[in-house]
């Protein structure tokens, strides 16, 4: 389970900890991150993407999505439009589809949506099931999990930080 002293454990620089425990608990109840393998790497992922639950709406302008035809960014300013929002930053114009379609949310003609944390938490929740997350992590597949998520290694050995703290605050809570 999710709490505000384990939360403040993994990320010491998350906002509203308790409040935060709540949605994160939902969010990996829907995930079906029910083993300690899971749930440590879903808590990982979630901390580095979000900047520890300060950033649901990524930095960048999203101009450097502009024209991704990979990611269903075909419109002008798809790009700074569909950037990434939410736990796990959802990028591009598909993405905002499919999850939306799969939520039944209208996350496609409203994206900012994706940024309020309840509706964070279920997209995150949706991405980690519906792109294989539990299965990878049930083989300890890490850096597998990372790319699924970020499309390449960024953030690794932070993540993997991460990862190792989230493994060994949902053990001492199984003692």
């Amino acid at each position: 389970m999710i709490t505000g002293d384990l939360l403040r454990a993994v990320m010491p620089h998350c906002p509203q900890c308790e409040v935060w425990a709540g949605a994160l608990e939902q969010c990996r109840d829907e995930a079906f991150a029910t083993t300690i393998p899971r749930a440590a790497a879903l808590l990982a992922q979630l901390a580095h993407e979000s900047g520890e639950c300060r950033w649901l709406v990524e930095v960048s302008d999203g101009s450097q999505y502009e024209g991704r035809r990979d990611l269903g960014n075909l419109a002008p300013g798809d790009g700074a439009r569909f950037k990434g929002r939410g736990l796990l930053q959802l990028t591009g114009r598909a993405n905002y589809r499919e999850a939306g379609r799969a939520l039944g949310l209208e996350l496609e003609l409203n994206p900012d949506e994706a940024a309020r944390p309840i509706i964070a938490g279920r997209v995150a929740a949706w991405y980690w099931r519906d792109h294989g997350c539990n299965e990878l992590a049930d083989g300890y597949q890490f850096s597998a999990i990372t790319r699924r998520i970020n499309g390449g290694l960024n953030g690794l050995a932070q993540r993997q930080a991460y990862y190792l703290r989230a493994l060994e605050e949902f053990g001492k809570e199984m003692q």
